[in-house]
């Protein structure tokens, strides 16, 4: 269940997430792409569900996030705000919708507002985007930012590997999320960077920073859904002897797998009740039945693509 201790039934909004990240609770977010899973996520209390253009990858089986259309997030956003009662639904707009002028921005964003019944949209990146965030901003619909790794740009980073590491582009990433919590941005995802830079930014920021691969020191976390399932077959978490099975951990207990949050108070079990009798959450093995010794854990990407996807974008991590 949420982490929230006033009301865990009570609507999430943009407001409310700042109010969490004020009051140091930590936010939960998952993505989904159907009315099902939505419902199933929903119902675990988890306080966001992010409609991410991955589904251009788990649902659709493309290679990078960029084939998806507006048409087809605008599908998927309408689905899972079918099956949300509580969470905030945050739709991706999709490649091409946005960086091109100011007007098409807008005019995609009013799309997926008035189509969807999404609460926000999603964009990727910084100074580049500004007028494009703040002609959307102007009528009244709610941006969360996204710096760091962007998949948008996959073909020109060339690979899946760490953003940020050099002075000069951290200090770029710093400029940027400032600039866009300056300009209205409700909250920020920072994926695949540092996590040290990540724990510099969400403090120097007011809004809540979310992260994806960027450490435990931001405001809270965000999953793929078929990552943290295990379902994309050609990624192995580490093995299930060093799991922890659902209810048995203490809040600060390490999380299933190393590459879930173990971000402060956010207890496994918020992703775990998702559907415990589930065979994809089949308990972790007992000790007793361990190897003696674990193979080592191979951490999946940030971002879940089809495993071909291997064979043309090398992961320099």
């Amino acid at each position: 269940m949420s982490t929230n201790t006033v009301d865990n039934k009570r609507k999430v909004t943009t407001a409310r997430l700042l109010d969490m990240k004020q009051r140091g609770e930590k936010i939960a977010m998952l993505t989904a792409y159907d009315y099902s899973m939505a419902k199933l996520i929903d119902e675990a209390g988890i306080d966001a569900i992010l409609v991410g253009d991955s589904a251009s990858n788990v649902m659709a089986g493309n290679m990078t996030t960029l084939p998806i259309t507006l048409d087809q997030m605008i599908y998927h956003a309408k689905s899972v705000v079918k099956g949300t009662e509580r969470a905030l639904v945050v739709c991706d707009m999709p490649f091409g919708t946005y960086q091109g002028n100011p007007m098409e921005a807008l005019a995609s964003a009013i799309r997926i507002m008035k189509e969807s019944h999404a609460e926000a949209v999603k964009m990727e990146g910084g100074a580049e985007i500004r007028e494009s965030i703040e002609r959307i901003l102007s009528a009244g619909i709610p941006v969360m930012g996204h710096l760091g790794l962007t998949p948008q740009s996959i073909n020109k980073f060339g690979t899946y590997a760490v953003r940020a590491k050099e002075d000069r582009e951290a200090e770029k990433l710093i400029s940027d999320a400032r600039m866009l919590e300056e300009i209205g941005c409700f909250a920020l995802v920072l994926e695949k960077i540092p996590a040290a830079l990540a724990t510099r930014v969400a403090k120097e920021v007011s809004i809540p920073v979310i992260g994806i691969g960027a450490g435990n020191g931001v405001d809270g976390q965000v999953l793929v859904m078929h990552d943290m399932l295990g379902i994309n077959k050609g990624y192995s978490p580490t093995s299930p002897c060093s799991a922890t099975p659902p209810g048995s951990a203490s809040p600060s207990a390490t999380a299933p797998w190393p590459w879930m949050p173990s971000t402060p108070s956010i207890h496994p079990s918020r992703f775990w009740a998702i559907s415990p009798t589930s065979p994809a959450f089949s308990p972790p093995l007992p000790p007793s039945t361990c190897p003696t010794s674990s193979p080592s854990p191979v951490p999946p990407p940030t971002r879940s693509s089809p495993q071909n996807h291997k064979k043309h974008l090398v992961n320099t991590n």
